[in-house]
Parts: C-alpha cells; sequence; structure tokens
C-alpha cells in the first residue's frame, strides 16, 4: 500500500498563525494518524521555527517521517531554530534543468524567461513576463521584508537592481555601495541574503591558498536568466542573438546548469574562477576531491576557433592533467590542442558524467 502523506501549508495564514502560537497543535493533528508510519510535509517551515523541536521529538521518539521545505534558511538561524543536526538530510532545489525538461526545452526561452516551474504552466510571453515581474515584486522583494531578513527596503530595493546588472561579473562592494547609497559591509550582507534564499550563487577567485582565496573578489550569478532579465529591467524585450546581454545570459545558464547538476549528485564539488587580466581568464574551475581539476570556457558563438580558447590555452599550462573544454553553441566538436571544444549540452553531459 502507499504510503499515508500528511501535507501542512503554512503559507495558509489561519494555520500558520496557530501552530505560531500553540505549536503542540501539531501533534494534535497528527494522532489520528499514529502508527501508520506518514511522511509529514510541512511546507514553507520557516514560517513557524517553533515548530522544529516538537519534529526533533517527534523523530526521535514516534515513527513519523518528515519533509521540511521552505526559501530561509536565514531566518531560522537568526531565530536560533532547531535545525535537527545530525536528524535530517538537507536538499537544495533549483528551477528545472535541461535533463528534466528534456524535449520542453528550448534556449532561447531559458535565456529569456528562466527554468522556474511555473513558467512553463504558461502559454504566452507576455504572461511569462508578468508572472516573473510579480515573482521579482512579491518574493524577492516584499517576502525578503516580511520574513525580517532586511528590515530597510529602499538600499535592498537599489541592490537587486545593481545585482542584475552586475550579474556574472566580479563583485566591486566599494562600487555597489556608492550606487545605493550604502556601505560595503551591508552590500557584503545583502549578497549573503541572496546566497542564504537560494537567489543566486558566490563564485570565488581560484587560489591554492583558502586564505588568501577569501580576499580575492569574487563573481556572482543569480540563480535564474529570468528573474536576471526582469531585474535589469529587459524582460518585455526580444533577446537579441550576439548581443552582449545574450552572452552574460548564456554564461549565467551554463554556471548555474552545471551547479544545478552538481549539487543534486550529493558529492563533494568546489567551483571558482581565474581571471589573471579583463581578457584572460578562466571561467569556471570545477574540483572534486583528489581527481585533477576541469577547466571550462563558456563563449556563446555559434562558430568557435582558437581565439576563444585563449585563456584555457595560456592559463591551463598551469593545471597538470587537467580536462580542459570550450562550451559554446557551435554545433561542431573541435580539439584546440588540449582544449575540447564541444557543443554546450553535449560538454555538460560530458563534465557531469566524469
Amino acid at each position: 500500500m502507499p504510503t499515508e502523506r500528511v501535507l501542512f501549508d503554512l503559507l495558509d495564514f489561519e494555520l500558520s498563525n496557530e501552530l505560531a502560537s500553540y505549536p503542540n497543535n501539531l501533534l494534535k493533528r497528527l494522532t489520528p494518524h499514529h502508527g501508520k508510519t506518514p511522511w509529514v510535509v510541512i511546507d514553507e517551515v520557516q514560517k513557524v521555527p517553533q515548530l522544529l523541536d516538537l519534529v526533533h521529538k517527534l523523530i526521535k521518539e514516534k515513527s513519523f517521517k518528515f519533509a521540511l521545505t521552505g526559501s530561509s534558511a536565514r531566518k531560522l538561524k537568526r531565530g536560533s531554530a532547531n535545525l535537527l543536526a545530525g536528524r535530517a538530510f538537507v536538499y537544495h532545489l533549483f528551477p528545472l534543468t535541461v535533463s528534466e525538461l528534456e524535449d520542453q526545452f528550448s534556449l532561447d526561452d531559458a535565456l529569456k524567461y528562466g527554468t522556474l516551474p511555473q513558467i512553463f504552466e504558461l502559454e504566452s510571453n507576455s504572461d511569462k513576463a508578468g508572472f516573473l515581474k510579480a515573482y521579482t515584486e512579491t518574493y524577492l522583494k516584499e517576502e525578503i521584508i516580511t520574513e525580517q531578513i532586511v528590515r530597510n527596503l529602499p538600499p535592498f530595493r537599489r541592490f537587486l537592481d545593481v545585482a542584475a546588472q552586475m550579474n556574472t561579473k566580479v563583485i566591486n562592494y566599494s562600487n555597489i555601495a556608492k550606487d545605493i547609497l550604502s556601505d560595503p559591509k551591508t552590500v557584503s550582507g545583502y549578497y549573503d541574503i541572496l546566497e542564504d534564499t537560494l537567489l543566486g550563487i558566490r563564485l570565488p577567485a581560484y587560489h591554492t591558498s583558502i586564505r588568501k582565496q577569501q580576499k580575492k573578489a569574487s563573481k556572482f550569478y543569480l540563480f535564474d536568466t529570468g528573474i536576471a532579465r526582469t531585474l535589469a529591467g529587459q524582460v518585455d524585450y526580444d533577446l537579441i542573438p550576439k548581443s552582449f546581454e545574450y552572452g552574460q545570459l548564456f554564461e549565467g545558464f551554463i554556471i548555474n546548469e552545471l551547479y544545478r547538476r552538481l549539487t543534486y549528485m550529493n558529492k563533494q564539488f568546489k567551483l571558482s574562477f581565474l581571471r589573471v587580466q579583463e581578457d584572460m581568464e578562466i571561467d569556471l574551475i570545477i574540483e572534486r576531491g583528489k581527481s585533477a581539476p576541469t577547466l571550462i570556457e563558456i563563449k556563446s558563438a555559434d562558430k568557435v576557433d582558437e581565439r576563444h580558447a585563449k585563456g584555457l590555452l595560456t592559463l591551463g599550462r598551469d593545471f597538470k592533467s587537467s580536462k580542459q573544454y570550450l562550451i559554446s553553441n557551435d554545433p561542431h566538436k573541435k580539439q584546440f590542442s588540449q582544449v575540447l571544444a564541444l557543443p554546450w549540452k553535449e560538454a555538460i553531459e560530458l563534465i557531469i558524467g566524469d
């Protein structure tokens, strides 16, 4: 027989208000199911962090199994909530990957509107743009305030706009602070919030010394290309192939796709980038255990040659035994010395499978 499932959606105001006031009411609601070993699903658990002590008790003493979902680990930590150390597995869910979408996937659509699941329930481009604009307003801005993650909204709103403009670029905290009329420490804290709420990832500069790596400026990638375009004020307009925006979005898409797929494999890995000068860099370095690193250059061009592999050909010599890939829209497989150039989809599957 299928396992019974009990769902508590804490977006329901009355339910969340009740359980926040009387957490033990959860136990009363579960009593009729005792002995049936149900899965108990609590959605948006960060809204009532007091429940986690009771969840801990039920895991330890009863036969219930819990699936807890939420969008703000930061709020739980700030509230000194019971994070169930040693009692829970932690999984991150992202916008849909290429492998999940299969025949529904379109690169142009993914770059324009991203791959949040709700996007694929909408047919018209205007509806997709409307959804993304509503999402950025109701979640990225208002919900973060509601959760008391940010108490001063105006500079954070300005920060989100600037962060979208700086998407895929090296972070300059001082310049951003000037743009939003704040200070570098606050800007760094805002980036922490985006990471803690799974709205993006910092890509640190590569260095063999962790201490020195922490002193170098990082890049930041918003978690979804559709959200990046919306925050940048571009979602209502066509995306022009071979444009600067297209190249940025393609890079962000590839970085996020690899990050999602590697995360879902539940194995340890480390991502970084290497920049020596403006036109000499490696877009992505993947380190996994004791294996030789994987070096990746990302180009949106539909026809690549040795010039596009310049960073890898020059800097890659310092990475002994590394695997080096040039990922692009070029449909043809090519070899430039130690660099293997592949179409982006084929390259991702090969890199993930290594």
